[in-house]
């Protein structure tokens, strides 16, 4: 068996048993039944997803999946593609807004280049960088598919692969991304799974104009159109109109579920990796905890088809895994419900009348 069929068959849904058990326990803190919301809710599937009722948080790493787009060329970005490359040398250098929310949530940064189109070499050999390169950039989805099936294959295997050798110390895992161009394939892959007008789920990305709007929304049109995704295929999607470090997230988030760790997503594009590794292994989506709600116009559609509420709703669309870090502390403060909050027998409280 091949490292993707391994991980795909590794994959259980979340342990109801403790799901039960957080839950008998979490009826019986000292507060009005429920009465921290969404966070016991969250504190619930943390247990399922750890087989636990003291589900560990301190091992938080943000995983940033780098890579361009060949559909870049057809002018549907306001940034040129050397940023990618650009981007990558700052999160090292510790200046970008991911490596600030992550010195807030007490997370590391890991950046993986997985398609760069731009040599960093230099980054790799020093232990800077993770290097998992598929190739130089995908091809332009409007002109043919943006990757072979092996090539996807590989890149979804390499976000596996990034996720193992990670799983030492990391109790928490969550997405990352930067790309430029790659709210474009997102889309498409929304587009593609979702059986969605393109118009739908076609944001503004790093703030395009309306005429740059309506020829992103044309271009995935003609993406889907010419390339014809299989919408119940998810190797298949990634493959004609995804990207690299898309694959890359999908594969982390199978590898974590595979694991039994949370994997927090981050935004629309991450969003996107986790549609397609909810097509390659639909457990996985047990493991999956949306961080936020993006600004990007697509990302509500996606989020509901993946059954998930975001955590947060701050307008934010930068990526590079900055609502993921934002949150986890609230995926800490729900694991503490757990662990620290007595019950009302624990704490000699009287419970509530009737």
């Amino acid at each position: 068996m091949s490292l993707l069929e391994k991980t795909i068959a590794s994959i259980e849904p979340a342990g109801t048993e403790f799901k039960s058990k957080a839950r008998a326990r979490l009826e019986k803190l000292t507060m009005p039944y429920w009465a921290m919301g969404r966070l016991m809710d969250l504190a619930e599937e943390l247990a399922g997803m750890t087989r636990s009722l003291k589900p560990p948080t301190d091992g938080r790493v943000v995983v940033t999946m780098a890579g361009d787009h060949g559909v870049t060329a057809e002018g549907v970005s306001k940034y040129p593609p050397e940023v990618t490359p650009q981007m990558v040398r700052n999160f090292v250098a510790g200046g970008a807004g991911i490596n600030a929310m992550a010195r807030v949530a007490g997370a590391r940064v890991v950046v993986v280049d997985m398609g760069v189109a731009a040599p960093l070499d230099e980054l790799a050999a020093a232990g800077r960088i993770v290097s998992r390169k598929i190739a130089p950039g995908t091809g332009n989805i409007a002109k043919g598919p943006a990757m072979s099936r092996r090539q996807a294959i590989a890149a979804v295997e390499a976000g596996i692969g990034v996720a193992f050798d990670l799983a030492p110390g990391t109790d928490v895992f969550a997405t990352g991304d930067m790309g430029i161009g790659n709210t474009t394939p997102s889309s498409a892959i929304a587009a593609a799974v979702l059986g969605a007008d393109p118009a739908s789920v076609t944001g503004r990305g790093t703030g395009a104009d309306d005429s740059m709007l309506a020829r992103k929304v044309e271009v995935v049109r003609k993406a889907l159109e010419l390339n014809r995704p299989d919408p119940r295929d998810g190797m298949d999607v990634l493959a004609k109109v995804g990207g690299f470090e898309i694959g890359g997230i999908a594969g982390l988030i199978l590898g974590a579920a595979a694991l039994c760790r949370p994997v927090i997503v981050d935004g629309f594009i991450s969003s996107a990796g986790a549609l397609i590794a909810s097509l390659l292994a639909p457990s996985s989506a047990d493991y999956m905890i949306a961080s936020h709600r993006s600004a990007e116009r697509g990302h509500v559609a996606v989020l509901e088809r993946l059954g998930k509420k975001p955590l947060l709703d701050l307008e934010m669309r930068l990526g590079e895994g900055t609502g993921a870090a934002l949150a986890m502390p609230l995926v800490e403060a729900a694991a503490r419900l757990l662990t620290d909050v007595s019950t009302f027998e624990e704490a000699s409280v009287s419970g509530a009348l009737g």
